[in-house]
């Protein structure tokens, strides 16, 4: 009886390591972590963007080909803001990281999202590749009129 105790105690644990690794990635990084920095700006000045795609290959298998940056207005868009690509990036095979900075644009006093799109190829059913996308949202606010 001991025995089949401490084989289920090691069984145990041997399930709880394994899911360890599981554990370090959450389901909220399955198309990537991304920051942006600083969250408050005037219009014109310069924005920066992180991501990585290190929860989205390795534990996801979530393998960006493109990545999207879209500008949006979350709430009471009144139709005037539309969305608008900062940046599109064809990523490198192998790629898990990239920064870049969000030059001068046109932009009013608001609080925004940017979105962060990832595209990735997955298999159908008959092994052929096909893409989707998934993405996060970076809230950012921009606090003068740019008027340049």
């Amino acid at each position: 009886m001991k025995f089949f105790a401490a084989a289920a105690a090691i069984s145990s644990l041997a399930a709880f390591v394994a899911a360890a690794p599981a554990a370090s990635c959450p389901e909220a990084t399955r198309y990537g972590v991304a920051t942006v920095s600083p969250t408050t700006v005037a219009a014109g000045d310069t924005v920066t963007i992180k991501a990585d795609f290190t929860c989205a290959v390795q534990h996801f298998n979530h393998v960006p080909m493109y990545t999207d940056y879209i500008l949006k207005v979350p709430v009471n868009n009144n139709g005037y803001e539309l969305p608008y690509v900062l940046a599109h990036h064809d990523l490198a095979p192998g790629t898990l990281n990239e920064e870049f900075s969000i030059p001068h644009g046109y932009f009013w006093n608001a609080s925004y999202d940017i979105a962060m799109q990832m595209t990735f190829p997955q298999n159908g059913t008959d092994g052929s590749p096909y893409y989707t996308y998934g993405g996060v949202y970076l809230p950012v606010d921009i606090t003068t009129v740019n008027v340049s």
